[in-house]
């Protein structure tokens, strides 16, 4: 499947602009101080000015000119592989397995964008530049329904194995966000002291929006907020379960039990990387995994299933399938989880 849609290059952090959203009083929203993310009985509110917390910003003045200070280059003699699709490098199997345990506890939430429906027509109704999945002879039209989209993408502080923020990067999909990744992993030196700093204490997930300057922890409180501005005002009913929903995010990453959780040693880039996936593929979780361990920060493009960007990526990269990381400090395009796994360790890990 390939092809080529006239469709403009995204910006490197701006996020696909589809309707802008006006700018009302920032507003800062803090809890009791907690190592986790709980249901409180309580939230307290209270209006000041929100820190900008830019890639920027996020990091010390002194590590960001040592980020700035550090060469960055693909691996000696590296060559992006093919793409192949469904295709599982043999070492990466148990990964894979263990990676969709979640489609069985979560019932696939966050691998369809919100209102999403399909059916099947003829292959003359779908044109050929377009992406669509070709089965038995038809074309499968996917369809969803898109809220207003922010301005600039939406921060969020967070790491991979935490239950609350999977609830978070799940709403990110349903809703099609870009969001920019701050990774937090438990002894993290850049980004877990920054939101102490801009929040008060170490909580996670922490959401940061830049269009409004609104700032706050609680998963739920952070979900019921980006559906009201950037969806449709519904909690999807998976994610609407209190004690519930946690449990099933916790029993889904069983198997991919401590991934994503400790800091592994590294250099930190001057610029954010890029990776277009969505919660819910066992592929792309591999790839975060190890984004989050090494402390790399990331802009997700979102594309599950029923997302337009499904045909941007199409024409960028002229194949589509995630994850697909761009790094904008080496230049490096490249598919394939395994090698991107690979890829991230060779580049950015302190050995």
């Amino acid at each position: 499947m390939a092809g080529v849609l006239n469709i403009p290059k995204l910006p490197r952090v701006s996020p696909l602009t589809f309707r802008k959203q006006s700018k009302p009083p920032s507003i800062s929203i803090s809890a009791s101080s907690e190592t986790s993310d709980p249901q409180p009985d309580t939230v307290s509110i209270s209006t000041k000015e929100v820190q900008n917390s830019s890639f920027a910003s996020s990091s010390s003045s002194s590590t960001a000119a040592a980020a700035a200070a550090v060469s960055f280059a693909p691996p000696p003699n590296f060559k992006p592989p093919e793409p192949k699709r469904f295709g599982i490098r043999p070492d990466k199997i148990w990964d894979i397995i263990g990676a969709c345990l979640a489609l069985f506890f979560r019932l696939g939430t966050g691998i369809f964008v919100s209102g999403y429906s399909a059916s099947l027509v003829s292959k003359d109704e779908i044109p050929p530049d377009q992406y669509s999945l070709e089965i038995g002879g038809y074309k499968l039209k996917e369809t969803s329904k898109i809220g207003p989209r922010p301005e600039k993408p939406i921060e969020i502080y967070e790491f991979e194995s935490c239950p609350f923020c999977r609830k978070v990067r799940e709403i990110v999909s349903i809703l099609d966000l870009d969001v920019l990744f701050y990774p937090c992993p438990k002894n993290g030196p850049t980004f877990r002291p920054k939101v102490t700093e801009m929040g008060g204490k170490q909580q996670f997930p922490y959401m940061v929006d830049p269009n409004t300057g609104v700032a706050m922890y609680e998963s739920d409180a952070i979900i019921k907020y980006l559906v009201r501005n950037y969806g449709d005002g519904r909690v999807p009913f998976m994610l609407s379960l209190g004690p519930l929903t946690t449990l099933t995010e916790a029993f889904a990453m069983i198997s991919r039990l401590g991934k994503g959780t400790y800091y592994t040693p590294s250099k930190l880039p001057p610029e954010p990387l890029e990776i277009w996936s969505f919660e819910g593929s066992p592929f792309c979780k591999i790839a975060r995994e190890v984004l989050v361990e090494l402390e790399l920060p990331h802009i997700q493009r979102s594309c599950p299933r029923g997302s337009p960007k499904r045909n941007i990526l199409l024409e960028k990269a002229g194949h589509f399938q995630v994850p697909y990381l761009e790094d904008p400090n080496t230049g490096v395009q490249m598919f394939e989880s395994a090698e991107i796994v690979d890829y991230l360790r060779a580049t950015y890990a302190q050995y």
